[in-house]
């Protein structure tokens, strides 16, 4: 059985989704564009050298591509104060003494918290909002 190039290029490309469904690499979905382009560059009747130029050509300017549109977005938050991956963060709590070391124990969500002050100046009583996560301890800013 003998296989057009078309053919063992879509093959390829069917290939490299599946990979990335399995590893979750985004790049891999670049070179399956790559892979695409030579396929239809067979589909037009070019030859082996050109089904490749292409899939270099597209492939490696779409990896390159996503690699610079990645660098430029801004980096996530650490998971400890990122709101997407907790939603306590933001939360305000009512501190009512804290201790000289700059920890407190504050009542949240029915329960008490460990909690610590971060942030300039001394710490004092009053409405906080949690910016981070740490463990089970929250660390709490001045609200404003």
């Amino acid at each position: 059985m003998s296989w057009a190039s078309s053919t063992l290029w879509w093959v390829v490309a069917g290939g490299l989704v599946a990979a990335e469904l399995a590893t979750g690499t985004f790049y891999l979905l670049m070179l399956a564009l790559g892979a695409a382009a030579a396929a239809l560059a067979a589909h037009t009747g070019a030859g082996v050298t050109l089904q490749l130029v292409m899939a270099a050509i597209v492939g490696g300017g779409a990896v390159t591509a996503w690699r610079l549109h990645r660098q430029r977005q801004p980096k996530a938050p650490p998971a400890e104060s990122n709101r997407d991956v907790n939603l306590d963060i933001g939360s305000r709590v009512q501190v009512g003494a804290w201790n000289p070391d700059g920890t407190a124990h504050v009542a949240y969500r029915g329960a008490t918290w460990a909690a610590r002050h971060q942030g300039s100046g001394p710490a004092q009583p009053g409405m906080h909002v949690i910016v981070a996560v740490r463990g089970n301890e929250l660390v709490l800013q001045r609200a404003d």
